[in-house]
């Protein structure tokens, strides 16, 4: 083969693998969002632990608490009976009626924003979820304790917003985006990488460097993961319920965590394998140096 031949097959092929190598974190981003977040099911079981989570338990206290007492329809009432709603409701997230509680939440919260994501012509309003089914239970502790004034909690149908207006319209878009690019990234990743390797003049180096690449590119999507968190908690005004934010933050990531590590692994692997039966294949092409044959023994002299 030519010399200029080689070298543009192997300029091809660097070129292919390098595509192939970025859209590896960047499938495995857009299947785990679209496969793993937008799966109602999947995401109800991945939050169902976080209703033991001593942070989550304090920072929806919180939330119910004061929802709860703003409802109240005189000063005196908020003064008499908000300190025990409050102490109420943290009793009441410590039950196994929170945990159903919350597992319920949880799925009419992911139900109403995947059907505001998945249907074009849905509301054009906020995406809401209505707190009266919790308000009814924390309104039916109070009474069982015989506490004054828990007859007067209103239990109305409070519309509380989870994805404001102005953002529903362009998350719908990227929820298409991400759609699409679940299936078509890994795709197209597999065929770069399979396309460069063939093209290549030497083939086991250039599997080598995917392998290499493959490595890089999860160590990358494990630093952004953690980068985001960072970010994530570092936006958010009440600094009291970061760890709360945290503890969800890292349950909807734990897939995502875990993929960048599997990149990692068997992009090393893949490397190092390569790389050892490129030495073997060497040491078994280099010929072997035929034993010399022996010197005859000088004769006597006479």
């Amino acid at each position: 083969m030519a010399p200029r031949d080689t070298r543009l097959r192997n300029a091809l092929s660097a070129a292919l693998l390098a595509v192939a190598c970025l859209l590896a974190p960047c499938g495995a981003l857009a299947a785990w969002a679209s496969f793993g977040l937008a799966d109602t099911a999947r995401y109800v079981r991945t939050m169902a632990p976080l209703a033991t989570d001593p942070a989550v338990r304090d920072a929806v206290a919180d939330a119910v608490g004061d929802e709860v007492v703003r409802q109240l329809d005189t000063e005196t009432a908020r003064a008499t009976v908000g300190p025990f709603v409050r102490d109420a409701v943290r009793s009441f997230t410590r039950t196994d009626a929170f945990r159903t509680a919350w597992d319920a939440g949880n799925r009419a919260v992911h139900g109403a924003v995947l059907h505001a994501l998945r249907d074009d012509g849905a509301a054009r309003g906020p995406v809401t979820v209505d707190l009266a089914p919790v308000t009814e239970q924390v309104k039916q502790r109070l009474a069982a304790d015989n506490m004054p004034f828990a007859h007067r909690i209103p239990v109305t149908h409070t519309e509380v917003p989870v994805v404001p207006a102005g953002e529903v319209a362009g998350l719908r878009k990227g929820y298409h985006v991400l759609d699409a690019a679940a299936f078509w990234l890994p795709l197209a990743t597999v065929v770069l990488a399979v396309a460069g390797i063939a093209v290549a003049a030497r083939r086991r180096r250039a599997l080598t460097a995917t392998g290499l690449g493959t490595a890089l590119g999860g160590a990358l999507l494990a630093l952004a993961v953690a980068v985001g968190r960072r970010l994530t908690l570092a936006d958010l005004p009440d600094r009291v319920h970061r760890p709360a934010a945290g503890a969800v933050y890292d349950a909807l990531t734990a897939t995502l965590r875990t993929a960048s590590w599997l990149l990692l692994a068997l992009g090393l692997t893949v490397a190092l394998v390569s790389w050892l039966a490129g030495r073997a294949a060497a040491r078994r092409a280099d010929p072997v140096p035929a034993p010399l044959p022996p010197r005859p023994a000088p004769r006597a002299r006479t």
